[in-house]
Parts: C-alpha cells; structure tokens; sequence
C-alpha cells in the first residue's frame, strides 16, 4: 500500500511539473520497478469487469497497474483511467473513446489504430508510444509524445494548446518534440505553443491549423499541405518548408521567428 502511494506522489509530482522540468525528472524515476513495469491483475479480470459494466456507468480503473498486460481489442469507451499507469501495455486496436486518461502513463505503450475520438489526455506520458493510425480527433491533450511514432494518425479538431489557465507551475502544453507525425491529418487542430522541435511533420495535413507561437526549431514540413495554417510567433529556426502545398495561404509567416533561418529551397 504505501509503495503505491509513493508511486502516486512521484506521478503527482511529475505531472504537475512543465513539460521541460517532468522530462528532466524522470530520468530519475526507475520504471523498471513493479510498480511502473508490472500490472496488479490480468487480461481476463479486466474482460470480466468490461462485461460486467452496467450501461451508462463509466468503468473505473484509476491509479490501476495495468502495465506490460495485453489489453488489445477491447472496449474501454468512456472509462475512467486518470493515474493509471499503462507502460508498455498493448492497446492496439482498442476502443478508447471518451475515455479520461488524464496524468495516466502509456510510455512505450502500443495504441497502433486505438480510437481515442473525444478522449481527455492531460499531462499525459507517451513518450515513445506506437500511435500509427490512432484516431485523436475532437481530443483535449496536453500530453508528452516525445519520440512517438504517430504515423497516418488524425487529431482532426483536436485541442493540443498549452493551457494558459493554469500557469500555477509554468505554461502546460504539448511536447511532440522528435516525434514522427508523417502523414498526419491536423485538419482544423489547435497546437498553439506547441512543442514540436525536430518533429517531421512530412506530408502531414495542416489545413487551418494554429501552430502560433510554436517550437519547430529543426522541424519537418516538407510536402505537408498547409492552408490556412497560421504561424503568428512560431520559431522557425532551421525548419524545413520545402514543398508546401498551399503555402500562399499560410497566415502570419511574416510574423514567424526566425523565418530568414527556415529551409525553404
């Protein structure tokens, strides 16, 4: 019991912290240990729960170990997994709709085609989680995707903007910084103050989409059809613009950082 609660605060602590600082503080946590490696029950306990659900009522699975378990293919829709620590679990093709996976943890995690339509992820880990066609639209997420693989996924309508209401311990927002977003369908997504250094946006489609104010320092959009995508203040700063379709409809280049470093020919 009191290893769980240890491991409670240490999640607390780490994902109350900005993005910059919990990245930093991890590297002090040992993931290794059973608490954040090991699961505190099974695949056919989990099956048994889900059958049993009265209609209506959200399944409740937070600050659950359900970590390295096989939980592909099932139905989680609407279920309450905030805390839940889901390291390396397997969740492809799994049903995840308006879901609240709020402060829960899927490092390494396979969400390959999961469906998280309408789903809550803030301060979410997925730090090198396989996301290749996960559907993330009309999603609120403020999550850690860093070295994710989010190939031909879509977060159509989806907000990943930093939130500017709680600043109590600095801005929280998205980090996708080296993450693999080729392909991806952004249409009409927010990704105000994003942080998406070195992220490879190649052929990604970024029509009406809100990249103000933005990190893509050493970013790739090469390909990637940018209508009405708007760049009001985003770093550019050997980012690469080469290939845009689209590209005379961009809104506030001119106002971007660093334009005259951006790689564009």
């Amino acid at each position: 019991m009191m290893m769980k609660i240890q491991a409670a605060i240490t999640i607390l602590l780490l994902t109350l912290a900005t993005p910059a600082i919990s990245q930093d503080m991890m590297d002090l946590v040992d993931l290794s240990t059973p608490e954040w490696s090991e699961s505190d029950t099974t695949r056919a306990e989990i099956e048994k729960l889900l059958a049993g659900a009265t209609s209506g009522v959200a399944i409740d699975l937070t600050n659950r170990q359900l970590s390295g378990l096989d939980l592909s293919n099932l139905d989680f829709s609407g279920a309450d997994m905030r805390w839940a620590r889901l390291n390396n679990t397997n969740l492809e093709n799994s049903k995840l709709r308006n879901t609240r996976l709020d402060l829960a943890w899927l490092m390494g995690a396979n969400m390959e085609n999961a469906d998280l339509t309408g789903a809550s992820l803030r301060s979410t880990q997925l730090r090198k989680a396989k996301l290749k066609g996960a559907n993330f639209d009309n999603t609120r997420i403020t999550a850690n995707f860093k070295g994710a693989d989010l190939t031909g996924a879509s977060f159509r309508n989806s907000d990943l903007s930093a939130d500017m209401k709680n600043q109590s311990m600095g801005l929280m927002g998205t980090v996708m910084t080296s993450t693999k977003l080729i392909n991806v369908d952004f249409t009409g997504a927010n990704l105000s103050r994003v942080d998406a250094e070195f992220a490879k946006f190649n052929d990604a489609l970024l029509d009406d989409v809100n990249l103000s104010g933005s990190k893509l320092a050493g970013a790739n959009l090469s390909g990637a059809s940018v209508k009405n995508l708007v760049l009001d203040d985003a770093d550019l700063n050997g980012t690469t613009l080469k290939a845009l379709q689209n590209e005379d409809s961009i809104i506030g280049l001119d106002k971007a950082m660093n334009l005259s470093k951006a790689k564009r020919k």
